[in-house]
């Protein structure tokens, strides 16, 4: 049987005493579900202008941007959200952010 434990939560409040937190036991995974069609601007990558130096790889926060023997290889655009953080890191204009078609 489940007891309800309220407890009012103060600066003196302890871990101990705050309700114990739930547990998933299967959450899923993000690569079920392409997230990328809520976007409303994309990046767009220039190749020849591109050092690899994959700095537009370590901001994104959605994983999507692929790289292969250490090389950017393009987006993967059925996740990318279209954030823009990748074109903001980018220094040597490879990335520019479009209105997504």
């Amino acid at each position: 049987m489940n007891k309800e434990r309220k407890v009012n939560i103060t600066n003196e409040t302890t871990w101990r005493e705050t309700t114990p937190g739930g547990v998933i036991l299967d959450a899923g995974n993000a690569e079920d579900f392409k997230t990328g069609d809520w976007r409303a601007m994309r990046p767009v990558w220039y190749e020849d202008k591109c050092k690899h130096c994959l700095l537009c790889w370590v901001v994104c926060p959605d994983n999507s941007i692929k790289v292969e023997n250490g090389k950017l290889a393009g987006f993967d655009y059925d996740h990318c959200k279209g954030c823009g953080v990748c074109t903001k890191q980018c220094k040597f204009g490879a990335l520019d952010f479009v209105p997504e078609e």
